[in-house]
């Protein structure tokens, strides 16, 4: 059972006439014998709505007590019982009471369409989920109740439903929409007319998106290559804070004005350590990036601007979307922040956005405290400052100063600052201003002075001590500055470890895909995984991203070996050993994807093996009834013409005679399909290209056919095409053969050419009974006849291998709706790029009308009489 259709009106504002269109539109249904019934409507009291209601089968609602409290709601499994053919079901963003069988309607409407039921439904475009704060923003007024974009872009039809905001308001206090006392709150609220204009402006942008969609899709069916506009790329810069979401719909919101673009978020985590990211916070932001088609990504930087723009200028974008920073005041005296410095340095092939949101400047927490080995240049400058020139500068104050503090107070002071040079420059600075205060107390402040002698055993052990408790001190900061740099490292690890093993397992990651993201993790510049058959066998390459990838993984700055044959070579730095843990991790699975890729194409072997013996099969079936019928009238016609005991008459002569060449050509046509399926099974179609007039093919192409059952519309000024002629007569007959066959007695196939771009179509149009949209992809499978065509009129293959040798011409064949009833053929040609040739105007250079002057006179006789017997043109 096939999916049923879904169809949308739109509306750009409540009260546009959305529900009162689709009404309008299931009373056409009716009218035209359709089975259509009334799911769920609500016309909330308004009389004209309420009318069309009149004449239309409601299907009972389900009653449910929430609280107290009784409500009806659409009842689906009375629906799913009825099963008519249309639906007709009001407010997809509607939230059932709970309860109910779903949580939302459009869920609802979903069990429908799986059900083979088409849909009719209403939605308004406030209610889609990434405009949700951009319609609150304008109207002031939150949308509770939202449907996932994604439901709505899947429907096969969406038609908007706009007024302007002027006519809106008219309706409005005519009492059209609200009752009467409602109707001065609502026009000075909601319902202001520049409320109406934003909503309305919204609605024709995204239905103006849905429209280019269609064209794209379209493009691509037809090989329309001309005029690619370039694509937008836009990076939207996480921290895992509650911003996040605004930056996202803000992002889609942007994206959605551009045909192609593409959302790219990324969560840049320090190896030194992550900031305060919440990470259910960041998969909820995942979670809705991937709604909104966008894609996340997790990447190691220790700068978070630089990996930012590296990664950005890496995947080719064109935009950066940034939340104003959460920092308050006084937190800039540590750096101007992320979002100006990325504004800084984007230079002018990146435009940086910086959305303001709720959250600005309400304070992200102290900076995140650094490991001694991540400490960064100034930090550690600062603390050989504070650890070798303070004591220094402190030991010239304290001896040129009249204050005997005592040698006690003295130790004291030049151990505070011993503790503030571990604090900032770690354990090597620490242990140096332990060394060097341990010397000055004894030479300017232990009796005797400026001697390198302590005269007072006391004063050793005072000395001893400072110089005890400061290596202590810094060793204790240098040891818990290593344990919070790696707890950091092992969670942010951890958590790419995790993302990576969830996606492979859910299969959402391919070879590629995997050592991309392994290129952006580490910062390479190329990342290559090599394998080989045996240990003296060469390395072959079995996927590799960015330039110049290691050939050989002694080749690659890092290799990491993966079992005994295989290796993960990448390039562009030397990786620290700590990295090499998840590196091994990517390794393990880059292999794990491999063998999956493998499996799936041993699988697609499998698939075709199996057509090939289906095929076989129904070969077999076809030789035993379609090939059989004709040599059994051929059989027949002979024996009885080789009879002595009928003194047969010319006339039956002559009859018998024409069924045995009738018989004849019927077996040469199955002969000839069965041999061109084979061919394209086997794969040893091979076309012969050249460049070649249309009316000089598609005429011939019409011999198998009655005369004057064809009308012939090939225009002279079409240009030259790139194909096979051969290829293109059998194409061109098998799909004429197969409409006439179809056709009414008395209509004629038209057959007409026309040309876009650089792109030729022939069009095979004939008024039979069509063909349903879900059966138009089986008709062109091998030994598939549709409908009641009869036993004996051929084997199924004409239409297989007519789309064959198109697609080996570097063509396409597609069927479509004749309007009025019918179907239509669609054949599409390269045209041939032909210098000194009018393309667009479809003329003829004088090169080619020299050849078609010295064309043998005998063809272009044989073309005249095969347009002559197909008809006018």
């Amino acid at each position: 059972m096939g999916r049923g259709k879904l169809r949308i009106y739109l509306g750009a504002a409540p009260g546009v006439g959305k529900t009162y269109a689709m009404l309008s539109e299931g009373h056409r249904r009716v009218e035209r014998g359709t089975d259509c019934v009334v799911g769920f409507v609500e016309h909330h009291g308004r009389q004209r709505t309420e009318v069309m209601l009149h004449g239309l089968e409601q299907v009972g609602r389900r009653e449910l007590t929430y609280r107290g409290a009784a409500f009806t709601e659409m009842d689906v499994d009375a629906l799913l019982a009825r099963r008519p053919a249309i639906a007709l079901v009001d407010e997809l963003a509607h939230t059932n009471v709970p309860g109910s069988r779903n949580a939302k309607r459009w869920q609802d409407v979903e069990e429908l369409l799986r059900a083979g039921i088409d849909v009719v439904s209403t939605v308004n475009i406030q209610h889609l989920e990434s405009l949700g704060d951009v319609v609150e923003s304008i109207t002031g007024v939150r949308q509770r109740e939202t449907v996932p974009d994604e439901v709505v872009r899947r429907a096969d039809q969406i038609e908007l439903v706009d007024m302007s905001p002027q006519a809106l308001r008219r309706r409005m206090a005519h009492g059209n929409i609200y009752r009467p006392d409602k109707v001065d709150a609502a026009l000075s609220n909601y319902f202001r007319p520049g409320n109406l204009t934003a909503l309305r402006e919204l609605a024709l942008l995204w239905v103006a998106d849905r429209a280019d969609e269609y064209l794209q899709q379209y493009r691509g069916e037809h090989g329309i290559h001309s005029t690619w506009q370039a694509r937008e790329r836009i990076v939207v810069g996480l921290t895992g804070g509650p911003e996040g979401r605004t930056l996202i719909r803000r992002a889609a919101r942007m994206a959605a004005k551009g045909s192609g673009s593409e959302i790219l978020a990324v969560y840049i985590a320090r190896s030194d350590g992550l900031t305060a990211a919440s990470p259910k916070e960041l998969a909820v932001q995942r979670t809705l990036v991937e709604d909104l088609g966008g894609t996340f990504h997790h990447v190691i930087g220790d700068n978070v601007p630089e990996a930012l723009l590296a990664f950005a200028r890496g995947v080719n974008a064109t935009q950066i979307v940034l939340g104003s920073s959460r920092r308050k005041a006084w937190q800039y005296v540590f750096g101007p922040g992320v979002g100006a410095t990325v504004a800084r340095d984007s230079g002018p092939d990146l435009d940086v956005h910086i959305v303001t949101h709720e959250h600005v400047a309400r304070g992200r927490g102290l900076p995140v405290v650094h490991s001694a080995a991540r400490l960064g240049r100034p930090r550690v400058v600062a603390g050989w400052v504070v650890g070798v020139v303070f004591p220094v500068l402190l030991c010239l104050l304290l001896t040129h100063v009249d204050a005997d503090l005592g040698l006690a107070n003295d130790m004291l002071i030049f151990l505070a600052l011993t503790v503030a040079s571990a604090l900032l420059g770690g354990l090597w600075p620490a242990l140096a201003s332990a060394a060097l205060g341990s010397l000055l107390l004894n030479y300017y402040f232990a009796p005797p002075l400026h001697l390198w002698t302590i005269a007072d055993p006391k004063n050793i052990v005072a000395v001893a001590v400072f110089f005890g408790v400061a290596v202590s001190v810094a060793s204790v900061v240098g040891v818990a500055a290593r344990r919070t740099h790696q707890a950091a490292r092992l969670r942010a690890e951890s958590e790419i470890l995790s993302f990576l093993a969830g996606s492979v397992l859910r299969g959402e990651t391919t070879l590629n895909a995997l050592l991309e993201r392994v290129r952006e993790t580490f910062a390479m510049e190329s990342v290559a995984l090599l394998e080989r058959s045996g240990d003296t066998e060469p390395w072959k390459q079995a996927g590799s991203v960015g330039p110049n990838p290691a050939a050989r993984p002694e080749d690659g700055d890092v290799d990491m070996p993966i079992g005994d044959h295989m290796a993960l070579a990448l390039s562009g730095r030397v990786l620290p050993a700590e990295d090499r843990r998840v590196l091994g991790a990517f390794a393990a699975q880059a292999a794990v994807v491999l063998d999956r890729q493998r499996l799936v194409g041993e699988a697609e072997e499998a698939r075709r093996l199996a057509e090939g013996n289906r095929i076989r099969t129904a070969l077999l079936a076809a030789v035993s009834h379609d090939l059989r019928t004709p040599l059994a009238s051929i059989k027949a016609s002979v024996t009885s013409l080789r009879s002595d005991d009928v003194d047969w008459s010319d006339e039956d002569r002559a009859e018998l005679l024409e069924g045995i060449e009738d018989g004849a050509d019927r077996l040469d046509h199955l002969v000839g399909n069965l041999l061109d399926m084979s061919r394209l099974q086997t794969g040893t179609v091979t076309p012969l290209i050249r460049e070649i007039d249309l009316d000089e093919v598609v005429p011939m192409a019409l011999g198998g056919v009655p005369e004057d059952s064809v009308v012939l519309d090939v225009p002279e000024t079409l240009p030259m095409v790139a194909v096979d002629p051969g290829l293109l007569e059998r194409a061109v007959a098998n799909v004429v053969e197969n409409a006439v066959k179809y056709s009414p007695a008395g209509e004629r196939v038209l057959v007409a050419a026309s040309f876009l771009g650089d792109r030729v179509e022939v069009r095979v149009v004939d008024r039979g009974p069509g063909v349903p949209e879900e059966a138009k992809g089986r008709i062109f499978a091998p030994f598939q006849r549709y409908g009641d065509a009869p036993r004996g009129s051929g084997v199924g293959l004409g239409l297989a291998v007519a789309r064959g040798f198109a697609e080996a011409m570097d063509g396409t064949l597609t069927a479509e709706d004749t309007p009025g009833g019918g179907l239509t053929m669609v054949l599409t040609l390269c045209a041939a790029a032909r210098d000194g040739r009018n393309t667009g105007a479809g003329a003829a250079s004088g090169a080619d009308m020299v050849e078609r002057d010295h064309e043998p006179d005998h063809e272009r006789d044989r073309n005249r009489q095969v347009r002559q017997k197909a008809g006018p043109q």
